[in-house]
């Protein structure tokens, strides 16, 4: 049995039709059966409204639907739709319908819960109520309405830019940041504005990095640029990682989080309520009626499945339609290769370092990897670590140049890692970070006192490893090899 605010059927493959208690809602879908050319049949109480029926050419008869006769009038109809406002009537109807060991299709009217399970319980198929299809028809106009209405706003400050505009995304951009910004430049571009991604740090993470090359999306460093040289700047997916206060001026902000910084943005649309900003510009490219270009498809369908981990982190309705929008549009031969990229060998070196350096407390693995040259190794030994039988939380951490550089992963549905690191670095790192991917970084000599030199690594070594550890599994609330417990 199903309850919601459709029936469900695929009128197609139903033949013949009957609508007990008609009332304005059953003569509306009578109406609609009648113009598809069904064969309907009406029962109703009152003989008013059965004579005007008749006079519609409809064919209706008179009768008390909780009659159990008219169970009996209706045992040859594929499908009864039972739309009395009387909720008892509705009940009554099914019972015997149900009684009679047919197996019509029954959709039936309740106006609240309670009636909706009574209406199931007694066999109806779906139960709709009319209030909830009224408010899911209104919101559905009202969001409808809303996205039209931010489209052209942004349309309007785009078209107001009279050299260039900046799209600036987060501090080493991953691929929602990427791709959102290169929607944005495609709809700019739409209206013959010219517009560069910038960015500061790196594209880490070979992935990041295979999706960028193999998409051919061009990205300006900031160190590179003149700011000045811009009349409009757009912030995209850029507060995920913390926004410097220098940055606070942007007259188009984009985003599936909220900025930390006051912001007098011309155009704002930020949505938690998403899980990618690649899903909040997938929903303007349709709204603006644009050509989808083969890249920027499959750059926005990779951005919205990494920040879902392919839809299973945190996806909403909104993430899986534009998902689906997107599918036909994007080129999944680059998109594997995106998601399969080859291995470096100092990766596979971290990642042998942190499987032999494993602590394990119950299904939580933390690991030192030693000294290391590529930060990104870090988040796919997390990430590969995970793959470990009975491991459900996985981070590893290592020393690069001054600094002890954590990445962290999890598949535990009970625990937040960002907020874990949290807990456990606040004092002393800078952490940054979902509910199942995070990373931290801590500059080294404020975490123990002691430059690195060539003198000192071992001893840098055992002190990271027994500070790291013991912060987080205490944060973890589980017991270390010590025995120290922080629950």
């Amino acid at each position: 049995m199903s309850t919601g605010t459709g029936t469900g059927i695929t009128m197609a493959s139903m033949s013949t039709y009957a609508i007990l208690g008609c009332g304005s809602v059953g003569h509306a879908v009578a109406d609609e059966l009648v113009d598809e050319d069904k064969d309907v049949l009406i029962i109703d109480a009152d003989e008013g409204r059965v004579e005007a029926l008749r006079d519609q050419d409809l064919d209706a008869r008179q009768g008390d639907i909780e009659d159990e006769t008219v169970a009996e009038d209706v045992a040859d109809r594929d499908v009864i739709l039972i739309l009395s406002s009387d909720e008892e009537a509705n009940a009554t109807a099914v019972e015997h319908i149900r009684g009679r060991g047919g197996d019509q299709f029954i959709v039936a009217r309740a106006s609240d819960p309670v009636s909706a399970d009574t209406l199931s319980t007694l066999g109806a198929d779906v139960v709709i109520n009319p209030s909830a299809v009224i408010a899911d028809s209104a919101l559905r106009a009202l969001e409808t309405g809303e996205l039209e209405y931010k489209a052209r706003q942004l349309a309007d400050v785009i078209d107001a830019t009279e050299r260039r505009l900046a799209i600036r995304v987060h501090r080493s951009p991953d691929p929602d940041s990427i791709a959102s910004a290169a929607a944005l430049r495609a709809i700019a571009g739409s209206r013959d504005i010219e517009a560069d991604i910038i960015y500061e740090g790196e594209i880490g993470h070979q992935e990041n990095r295979a999706f960028v090359n193999l998409l051919g999306i061009e990205l300006v460093s900031a160190a590179d640029i003149d700011i000045d040289e811009y009349d409009t700047i757009a912030l995209v997916d850029h507060a995920k990682s913390g926004e410097p206060a220098d940055e606070t001026e942007a007259d188009i902000i984009i985003d599936h989080y909220e900025h930390e910084h006051e912001h007098d943005a011309e155009f704002t649309d930020i949505r938690p309520n998403v899980s990618s900003t690649s899903t909040i510009l997938t929903k303007y490219i349709q709204e603006l009626n644009l050509s989808l270009e083969k890249e920027v498809a499959t750059a926005l369908l990779y951005g919205i499945r990494a920040e879902t981990l392919d839809f299973k982190r945190d996806t909403t309705p909104a993430d899986l339609t534009a998902a689906a929008y997107l599918y036909p549009f994007a080129d999944h031969d680059t998109l594997e290769q995106v998601e399969s990229p080859s291995m470096s060998p100092e990766t596979l070196d971290v990642l042998a370092e942190a499987i032999r350096n494993r602590e394990v407390q119950g299904s939580h693995l933390v690991s030192n990897a030693g000294f290391i040259r590529d930060r990104d190794a870090l988040t796919q030994a997390a990430q590969h670590l995970l793959n470990l039988e009975g491991i459900t939380t996985t981070a590893v951490f290592a020393i690069a140049e001054d600094n002890i550089y954590l990445a962290a992963r999890s598949k535990d549905i009970r625990m937040d890692i960002g907020r874990v690191l949290e807990e456990a670095f606040e004092d002393s790192g800078e952490t940054a970070g979902h509910s199942t991917d995070a990373s931290v970084e801590i500059p080294l000599g404020i975490f123990t006192g002691i430059e690195v030199s060539e003198d000192n690594r071992e001893t840098l070594l055992t002190l990271t490893e027994e500070a790291v550890k013991t912060k987080l599994f205490e944060a973890m609330g589980v017991e270390s090899s010590d025995g120290s417990n922080g629950s």
